[in-house]
Parts: structure tokens; C-alpha cells; sequence
């Protein structure tokens, strides 16, 4: 008995130790990758060996498991492919490396949360979307949006003063804190951080386009991941002008590409999709906060990152933003599943020519029967039906 307890509750508990692990790789990978910027490598060449690492990880899975459902490719969506790669692997990452290399771990990450509020907006202006302002769980995800762009604006206009943590009192004490040229750059990392979360929302939107076609997940994942690593490498070939750029070793370079590319796109991949498929999208979303506090943690004691009034005060604001989408978010869902459930159960009644109706509108059946059904339920009235009413409901 104690046996069947102990693997229930970690069957219930799996999916909260997967998330939370997640959040532990993700924010090694931003501090690792802190470093290596730090000490000169390009963030185009990282870009390129992250998805080099990625491809190879996952195309062996997609190869194999995939052989039999894998689709045929056409133009369009070579086409689609095409774009997507150059939205995640190229522009999304590339942007968030050079916002990184010029603010910090932690407010990269804080900016990071606004990844539901930017795809909410982008599906609302492709008409993917519709506002019902009169409905909680739109009014929600637009005053959660309005938030989470507030803080956002107040973590990159204002910086205040610095706030240091007990144990990081005695790091880096004597070092200036704000100067022009520092202040430079973190309004440009800023801006460079919105861009790439607006081309990471632009590139769901259209994933999730491109997998109703291309219903092969783990080989359309490989094949963007391909696609990004020879876009990017067109694109490094361009801004990088020395050969040396490419020259890496066993060093915190080559730990930086390995680890983003196994950790950050193969496995987060796979760990996404089975706990997405059990909990759904606003469960795996919920814990992204949890790693701005990792990295928060972590950079403290090995970057001795120094934080500030400006940057908590936007990231409680975004983070605050984050759930009251999430919360429109559920909202809807639980709606939803309400209205599929009522639309899943036969409908019985009887009309005025005491005639008894079941209206089945998944299946658009309409059946009649000329008998009056004894039942212990109530009986409900209504008018008969015609067809094209019924698929309107649907």
C-alpha cells in the first residue's frame, strides 16, 4: 500500500520536478553563456555551434522515430521552415546574446517573462486572436499585457540604486556603478532583449502553424534547427571578418555551444512537450519566474552581479504581469472545457408534437422518435434544429 502511495505521488510530482529542473538548466545556461561572452566570444559563432549541437542531438531521435509519420516536403513548407529558422534560431538568438553580453543574466531572464504577453499580442494583430473585453479571461491577458510592457519600460528607463545582497557586500565594492557608456548599454541590451522576445513570440505563432501541416515534431524541430545553423553561419561569414572567430577548444566556449544546444534545445524540447501534453501550456509558463530567481542567485555569487531599485521593481512588475495573462489564460481554457463537455453529451428533449429529439453535435445526427421517453432526468423544450444551425454551434 505504501508502494502504490509512494509512485502515485511521484507520478502527480514528475511533472513539477521536470519544470523545476528545467529552470536549473535554462539558468546555467545563461550564466555559462554570460561567461563566455565575457571573455570574447562571438555571439554569432555561439549561435551558429548551439544549433550545430542541437541538430545533432536530435535528428538521430527524428530519424528513427519519426520514419513512418514524417510527411513529405513541399515548397511551402520548405518556405515556412525557411522563416522559422531565421525568427528562433537566427534573430531570437542571436538578439538575446547581445542583450545578454550588455545587461545581466537576471534582467535578461526578467525580460524573458514577457514572452506570453508579446505572443498574445502578435496573435490579436494577425486576427489569430479575437478581444472580448466583456469576457474575464480576455480582460485578463490585455490588462496583464499593459502591465507586463510597463515593467518592462520601467526596468530599461530607470536603474536607481544599487542593491546589495549579504553575501555579495564585499565583491567588487570599489567598482563605479553607472556611467554613461554603462548606461548605453543597458538601454541597448534592453531593446536588443524586446526584439528577440517579439521574434521568440512570432516564431510559436508560427510553429504552431506549421506543425497542423507538418505533424512530426521531433524532425520539424531537427530541420529548424539545421535551417538556423546554416542561416546563422551565412550570417556570421557576414558581421565576422577573422577566421579566429571560429577557432574554439575544450574551454568554456565550447561548454557554452555544448550546453545550450543538448540542454536549452534538445532536452528542454523533449521535457516541454511531455509535460505540456499533461499539464497544457500555461502549466509549463508558470514556472519561468522560478529561473530569474536562479540566475538572480547564481550570478550573485559567480558573476558578483549587482542589482538594482530600477530592475527588481520592473521585474515584480512583469513577473505580476505574467500571471494575470496566465490567469486569462486558464480562465479561457477551463471555459473551453466546459463548452466541450456540453457539446460532447446528447441532448434529449421533447418538442410540442410530443416527439422526442436527441441532437448529438459532434456528430451532427438528429434523430426522432415518435414515442415519448420515460426518463428519470428532467425533460427540456426547444425548438428543432436544422443542420446548418447545428455546424454554426461547432
Amino acid at each position: 500500500m505504501e508502494g502504490e502511495c509512494s509512485c502515485n505521488f511521484y507520478q502527480r510530482a514528475k511533472p513539477y520536478i521536470a519544470m523545476i529542473s528545467l529552470q536549473f538548466g535554462y539558468g546555467g545556461m545563461n550564466i555559462i553563456t554570460k561567461v563566455s561572452l565575457n571573455r570574447g566570444m562571438s555571439h554569432y559563432v555561439l549561435v551558429v555551434y548551439r544549433n550545430a549541437f542541437a541538430t545533432a542531438i536530435i535528428a538521430p531521435f527524428a530519424l528513427f522515430l519519426e520514419r513512418k509519420i514524417r510527411p513529405k516536403m513541399t515548397f511551402m513548407m520548405f518556405l515556412q521552415i525557411f522563416v522559422l529558422g531565421l525568427l528562433g534560431p537566427v534573430i531570437d538568438q542571436n538578439f538575446y546574446y547581445a542583450g545578454l553580453k550588455y545587461t545581466s543574466p537576471t534582467f535578461s531572464c526578467a525580460m524573458s517573462n514577457m514572452l506570453p504577453a508579446m505572443t498574445f499580442v502578435i496573435a490579436v494583430l494577425c486576427r489569430m486572436e479575437i478581444v472580448h473585453i466583456k469576457k474575464i479571461g480576455c480582460l485578463a491577458k490585455v490588462l496583464g499585457t499593459i502591465v507586463t510592457m510597463v515593467g518592462a519600460i520601467l526596468m530599461t528607463l530607470y536603474k536607481g540604486q544599487v542593491v546589495n545582497l549579504l553575501w555579495s557586500n564585499n565583491i567588487n565594492s570599489n567598482e563605479v556603478i553607472t556611467s554613461g557608456a554603462y548606461d548605453k548599454d543597458w538601454v541597448n541590451g534592453a531593446i536588443l532583449l524586446i526584439f528577440a522576445t517579439l521574434s521568440w513570440a512570432s516564431f510559436f505563432i508560427l510553429q504552431a502553424i506549421t506543425m497542423k501541416k507538418y505533424a512530426a515534431p521531433l524532425s520539424l524541430t531537427a530541420l529548424i534547427c539545421f535551417m538556423g545553423t546554416l542561416q546563422s553561419s551565412a550570417l556570421t561569414f557576414v558581421m565576422e571578418h577573422k577566421t579566429s572567430v571560429w577557432n574554439i577548444g575544450f574551454d568554456m566556449n565550447l561548454l557554452a555551444a555544448a550546453y545550450a544546444g543538448i540542454v536549452s534545445s534538445s532536452i528542454a524540447y523533449y521535457v516541454h512537450s511531455q509535460v505540456m501534453e499533461k499539464k497544457g501550456p500555461v502549466f509549463v509558463t508558470a514556472f519561468s519566474p522560478l529561473m530569474m530567481i536562479i540566475v538572480a542567485i547564481m550570478g550573485s555569487f559567480i558573476l558578483a552581479e549587482k542589482f538594482y531599485i530600477g530592475g527588481i521593481l520592473g521585474a515584480v512588475v512583469i513577473v505580476a504581469g505574467l500571471y494575470t495573462v496566465l490567469l486569462g489564460k486558464y480562465k479561457e481554457y477551463k471555459e473551453e472545457e466546459i463548452e466541450e463537455s456540453i457539446i460532447d453529451e446528447p441532448v434529449k428533449g421533447i418538442n410540442g408534437n410530443n416527439q422526442m429529439m436527441i441532437i448529438v453535435i459532434n456528430d451532427l445526427e438528429i434523430q426522432k422518435n415518435d414515442e415519448k421517453i420515460i426518463s428519470a432526468a428532467p425533460a427540456f423544450s426547444f425548438p428543432i434544429l436544422a443542420r446548418e444551425s447545428t455546424e454554426g454551434l461547432i
